[in-house]
């Protein structure tokens, strides 16, 4: 038995041409146009990458910093000692320190968004790893948040840095603004977000990069872009 379709979503499915694939221009304009909950929905754009990421040089994964922000407020967590702890505090960092927050942590007590790591203070984060990391919140530095540059890794994660990283079938996804954005401002994070998945793109890929792109919001049917287009903008 077919499964109803509630009138919300009846409406929205009837704004989409889903015989056609959408320019950058037209899938944002439409997005715009599909908000329907009573909240703030997230811009979210998913890609699937013709990568195999089995293999180490096909493992997508970094961070890009948005130029017009993600529309969240983060929470920032740093693991640092000495001068770096006082760095930490004076760019912005919610929570700072090394061992009280291990014990946080292990305690079940995670009110952050993003974790920040001193090179040396990677060894103590160890004791946590298995919490973290399932979560997305383990630092590396292919994302930037494991550096001796705190000051900057905070600044970025509270400015509006995006972290992604492929799935086992080649899938990425990321919130890139609010509906409550303009246009041109979606556009601009959009952008930025695809010229860094392109210039990520790995030498040993072979065949179409990008296989599928959509646009959608929190709360509504995908758009689907025109993936020759996405493969362009670099």
């Amino acid at each position: 038995m077919a499964k109803k379709i509630s009138k919300r979503k009846q409406t929205l499915l009837e704004k989409i041409d889903n015989t056609k694939t959408y320019s950058v221009d037209e899938a944002v304009a439409t997005v715009k146009s599909l908000k329907s909950a009573n909240f703030d929905e997230t811009v979210e754009v998913a890609l699937n990458l013709n990568v195999d990421p089995r293999h180490a040089d096909q493992m997508i994964r970094g961070s890009v910093v948005l130029p017009n922000g993600t529309g969240k407020t983060v929470r920032v967590a740093v693991f640092a000692k000495g001068e770096k702890v006082d760095e930490a505090k004076a760019a912005g960092a919610d929570l700072v320190g090394s061992d009280e927050l291990i014990e946080q942590i292990q305690a079940g007590k995670i009110d952050f968004d993003t974790v920040i790591s001193t090179p040396d203070m990677m060894g103590v984060l160890g004791k946590v790893a298995r919490i973290l990391g399932p979560k997305g919140l383990m630092p590396n530095p292919k994302t930037g948040t494991v550096t001796m540059d705190v000051t900057t890794a905070v600044k970025n994660a509270k400015g509006g840095q995006v972290n992604f990283r492929v799935d086992k079938k080649g899938n990425i996804h990321a919130g890139i603004g609010k509906v409550s954005f303009p246009e041109e401002q979606i556009k601009e994070n959009l952008i930025a977000f695809l010229e860094k998945i392109n210039r990520a793109k790995p030498a040993s890929a072979k065949g179409r990069y990008v296989q599928n792109a959509a646009l959608s919001l929190t709360m509504s049917p995908s758009i689907t872009l025109d993936s020759s287009e996405v493969m362009e903008i670099k």
